[in-house]
């Protein structure tokens, strides 16, 4: 029997039980579907990742409390250890660097009129624009005179914008940040929402506002520090740590109650973070897959049952074991096949909705449509090698015979 003869009879077997084929081809659609989705969130992931990395640049250092955490390394410590005192003693004495930007940040409410938003409050320095490379779209950010005042002025996201005051110009109004009215002196840039993340989101106001009328905390949540060329950032890395560890009178031989991460690190992790994710979802696809191709080979099993006297009578014509072997793995092939088709095409579709519902950026990758592809023709391949070894080894007589 030809190819072609073989594949038109698995497609009127498939034609002459619709429903049995359709549901014995839903495991390999959901599977399909499933990674063509994930690997798509995780290639918008990583995507991501690298434009905020070129965005932000790798020449940037971030100072956190506690102990790394990075691959695992160190413990988590909850306490805030760093001060602006640590700030200004890098900022004064460091050589490797030009920007140091303390920082400090939680979510709060704020309100204009009868609007509000829950949104982050970043309480920082003129330089964040430097190390965060923000932009003022309208107006002005606040100054250091803003700073040593301790101001109520405060520099709003476009997405913060958007949420309370529509279509007009927030620069010159009054919002509310914990019920404590804050003057409005621009508007940041929109740069996009990246990820989970929404740079977009937050509002700015002097970190000595923050600290003191805001939040009320004694110590920052972060420093940034912009190392001045690519090529001294180790060695701005271990100028601020010595310079710190200094400041905290932490001798050589004891943990540090902080720890500095590069740019490059941070997405690192991010990037890691985000494939472990992408590699739970395919495992559970995987699985699905696995579902699927045990679907196929119980209704090629029932199939062999059923078609028990087609076989032996087509053996008792001539037919060899390999032409009836031939004959079963091209159906469970095609069943299979058209799974993995059908399961590309949820996949992208399942793709391009994420952004909407979610807001995540997804990436379709063709490669990983074609090794979708070719997984759910070897699925196919595998799980009817047995019911077509079975059908293959029946005697003609004993086929003829069966009921």
């Amino acid at each position: 029997m030809s190819i072609l003869e073989s594949l038109a009879n698995a497609f009127r077997g498939l034609l002459a039980n619709k429903l049995r084929s359709l549901l014995t081809m839903l495991g390999v659609i959901i599977g399909v579907g499933a990674i063509i989705t994930t690997t798509s969130i995780g290639e918008g992931a990583k995507a991501d990742i690298t434009e905020r990395i070129q965005t932000l640049g790798a020449n940037i250092l971030a100072v956190r409390p506690g102990q790394s955490m990075f691959r695992g390394r160190g413990s988590a410590d909850a306490r805030r250890t760093l001060t602006v005192e640590d700030a200004d003693t890098l900022r004064e004495r460091g050589q490797n660097f030009w920007y140091v930007t303390p920082e400090v940040s939680s979510r709060a409410q704020v309100k204009y009129l009868n609007k509000n938003t829950n949104t982050t409050i970043v309480g920082t320095s003129p330089d964040y624009l430097v190390t965060a490379n923000f932009t003022v779209q309208n107006g002005k950010f606040f100054g250091e005179n803003d700073i040593r005042k301790r101001e109520r002025v405060c520099v709003l996201g476009k997405s913060v914008v958007d949420n309370l005051f529509d279509q007009r110009d927030p620069v010159g109004k009054t919002v509310k940040i914990k019920n404590i009215g804050f003057h409005v002196l621009g508007v940041m840039k929109e740069k996009g929402a990246s990820g989970w993340r929404n740079p977009d989101d937050q509002v700015f106001i002097p970190y000595t506002t923050a600290m003191k009328r805001v939040f009320g905390v004694e110590n920052l949540s972060s420093i940034s520090l912009q190392a001045k060329t690519d090529k001294l950032l180790e060695a701005a890395e271990t100028e601020a740590t010595e310079l710190i560890r200094k400041q905290h009178k932490i001798p050589i031989n004891k943990d540090l109650d902080f720890h500095i991460r590069n740019q490059a690190e941070f997405m690192e992790t991010l990037e890691e973070s985000s494939q472990t994710f992408t590699n739970m979802i395919l495992g559970i696809a995987v699985v699905s897959l696995l579902v699927g191709g045990i679907g196929i080979m119980n209704i090629m099993l029932v199939s062999v049952t059923e078609r028990t006297k087609e076989i032996g009578l087509r053996k008792a014509v001539g037919a060899q074991r390999l032409d009836i072997l031939f004959q079963f793995l091209v159906e469970s092939t095609t069943l299979a096949l058209i799974g993995g088709l059908v399961g590309v095409g949820v996949g992208i579709a399942g793709a391009e909705m994420v952004p909407s519902l979610w807001g995540w950026r997804t990436v379709i990758s063709p490669v990983y449509g074609f090794l979708s592809f070719v997984v759910s023709a070897l699925v196919g391949v595998f799980f009817g090698a047995y019911p077509a070894w079975k059908a293959a080894k029946l005697h003609p007589i004993d086929a003829l015979r069966h009921d």
